[in-house]
């Protein structure tokens, strides 16, 4: 029971990484505050130790009624993962502004507003952060120019927090996923024959020859999260069956 009488925000909790990272922390006596856009999805998440919150992270507004609001819910914050994230096909010859916009804007500028807001109660009670970026923040892959940028955005946010929060007791580190199974690639609308064709290549492009499941992921950032991580800060962690080793073939 790690976290027990800790606080957590998990945002990106409707699916993926976000929902099983809220269940890990419930399960190790958390209590969670889990967000995202859709209250159905959020509905079934909804537990003694977890309490939902629809919020859309790219509005201002909401995102600072929503950081309240887990203030006055919870009495302060000790963890904060931001797992909240999009992924869009398009080239540098392709993208639109308005593409890359939405994915700058989701990905990172959403993720330095609650950061930026949550702060001052993590620094209060010397909590930390843990950012979910991707094996593309790492290494260059085509077709998704946007997400890739945007993924390097957020280890080079993570890293620089790291090393400006560091005297403040807080630390600030990164996990980097290869292919994860989760609704990230379904909701950029790539329909479910796509997907297991999508799948199946994964298995010969990840060197251990499959793809992650969420909980794997959630258990590194639970690990991150924890006291046993006390001396690690401003790292951007692989977890990606070998994947960012790997050159183009």
């Amino acid at each position: 029971m790690e976290f027990e009488g800790k606080v957590a925000i998990v945002t990106g909790a409707t699916s993926g990484i976000g929902m099983a990272t809220a269940r890990r922390f419930a399960e190790q006596g958390g209590q969670v505050a889990a967000a995202g856009r859709t209250k159905e999805i959020l509905a079934k998440l909804e537990a003694s130790k977890i309490k939902t919150y629809a919020v859309d992270l790219t509005s201002e507004r909401e995102t600072a009624e929503f950081l309240g609001r887990v203030v006055k819910d919870f009495g302060g914050i000790d963890v904060l993962v931001n797992a909240a994230g999009i992924i869009a096909s398009g080239t540098i010859e392709n993208t639109t502004l308005a593409d890359y916009d939405l994915m700058m804007n989701i990905n990172v500028r959403s993720m330095f507003q609650l950061t930026q807001l949550a702060l001052p109660s993590i620094i209060q009670r010397k909590g930390n952060i843990v950012n979910v970026s991707s094996v593309t923040g790492l290494r260059a892959f085509p077709g998704v120019l946007a997400y890739c940028v945007s993924k390097a955005a957020v280890d080079q946010l993570t890293r620089c927090a790291a090393l400006e929060l560091a005297p403040k007791g807080v630390r600030v580190n990164a996990v980097n996923p290869g292919v994860v199974r989760t609704n990230l690639h379904r909701n950029s609308g790539m329909n479910e024959d796509a997907y297991a064709a999508f799948v199946d290549r994964s298995k010969t492009t990840h060197p251990i020859g499959r793809i992650g499941e969420p909980e794997e992921i959630a258990d590194l950032i639970l690990f991150l999260a924890s006291s046993r991580a006390g001396w690690i800060t401003g790292v951007t962690y692989s977890i990606d069956g070998g994947r960012a080793q790997t050159c183009a073939r």
